[in-house]
């Protein structure tokens, strides 16, 4: 299938834009790979093409806590856009499945915006949803209890990379448990306890790393 045709319009405005001696580079990451650390110079802006990306910060203590993940078509590495100055990063971005971005150099971005109002809607709308994520991320790390936590973060991805089935809805990524508690600041062996007894209470079930959330109704309703 062309790649161009399924584009969404930011995708599509983004490929346009570099055209001349800084074509956009489209890049790919494997599961884990690091995009950019907090520090580095902020240069190119990103568009997820395929694949969820996981944002973090990182607190001098060493504790890294999830901000967003990330879902296809979204645009980010944009915050320098908003301060107006070449600012370092400040996110850990890495690539939570396998990835593929989209990237152009942010002072390219800056002249499309201001000589495209409809672009920077599109860039606006997306922010707007990035903020909504992590407003419900600090939601979801606010719960003391973890069981709570991990089903605040499991009604995340059903709503972001929820995919209905016969049996409910079927999060669209591979999940591995290290990756779920490294998303909500558990470990291993507490998610893994808390799956299987979500599990057993019929709430959820698991095929090939994949989760199937039966009645997402049910499971809010289950931890208010």
């Amino acid at each position: 299938m062309d790649m161009m045709a399924q584009d969404k319009p930011l995708a599509a405005i983004l490929r346009q834009m570099g055209t001349g001696s800084f074509p956009p580079v489209v890049e790919n990451f494997e599961r884990g790979k690091t995009i950019f650390f907090p520090g580095d110079p902020a240069e190119r802006v990103y568009f997820l093409i395929k694949g969820a990306v996981k944002l973090s910060r990182v607190y001098e203590a060493g504790e890294e806590i999830t901000v967003a993940l990330l879902r296809e078509n979204t645009v980010f590495g944009v915050l320098s856009l908003i301060t107006g100055h070449r600012s370092d990063r400040f996110y850990h971005a890495v690539a939570f499945t396998p990835v593929e971005l989209l990237s152009v150099p942010i002072d390219q971005v800056e002249k499309a915006l201001a000589n495209d109002p409809e672009l920077s809607m599109f860039m606006l709308r997306g922010l707007s949803s990035r903020i909504l994520q992590t407003e419900m991320m600090i939601e979801t790390l606010a719960h003391r209890d973890m069981g709570s936590r991990l089903v605040s973060f499991l009604l995340i991805l059903c709503r972001d990379f929820g995919v209905p089935s016969m049996d409910g809805i079927t999060i669209d990524l591979k999940l591995s448990h290290q990756a779920i508690a490294e998303a909500i600041g558990s470990t291993r062996v507490t998610v893994t306890r808390l799956l299987g007894e979500l599990r057993e209470e019929q709430m959820i079930s698991i095929h090939k790393k994949k989760i199937t959330v039966h009645n997402p109704v049910a499971l809010s309703q289950q931890f208010t």
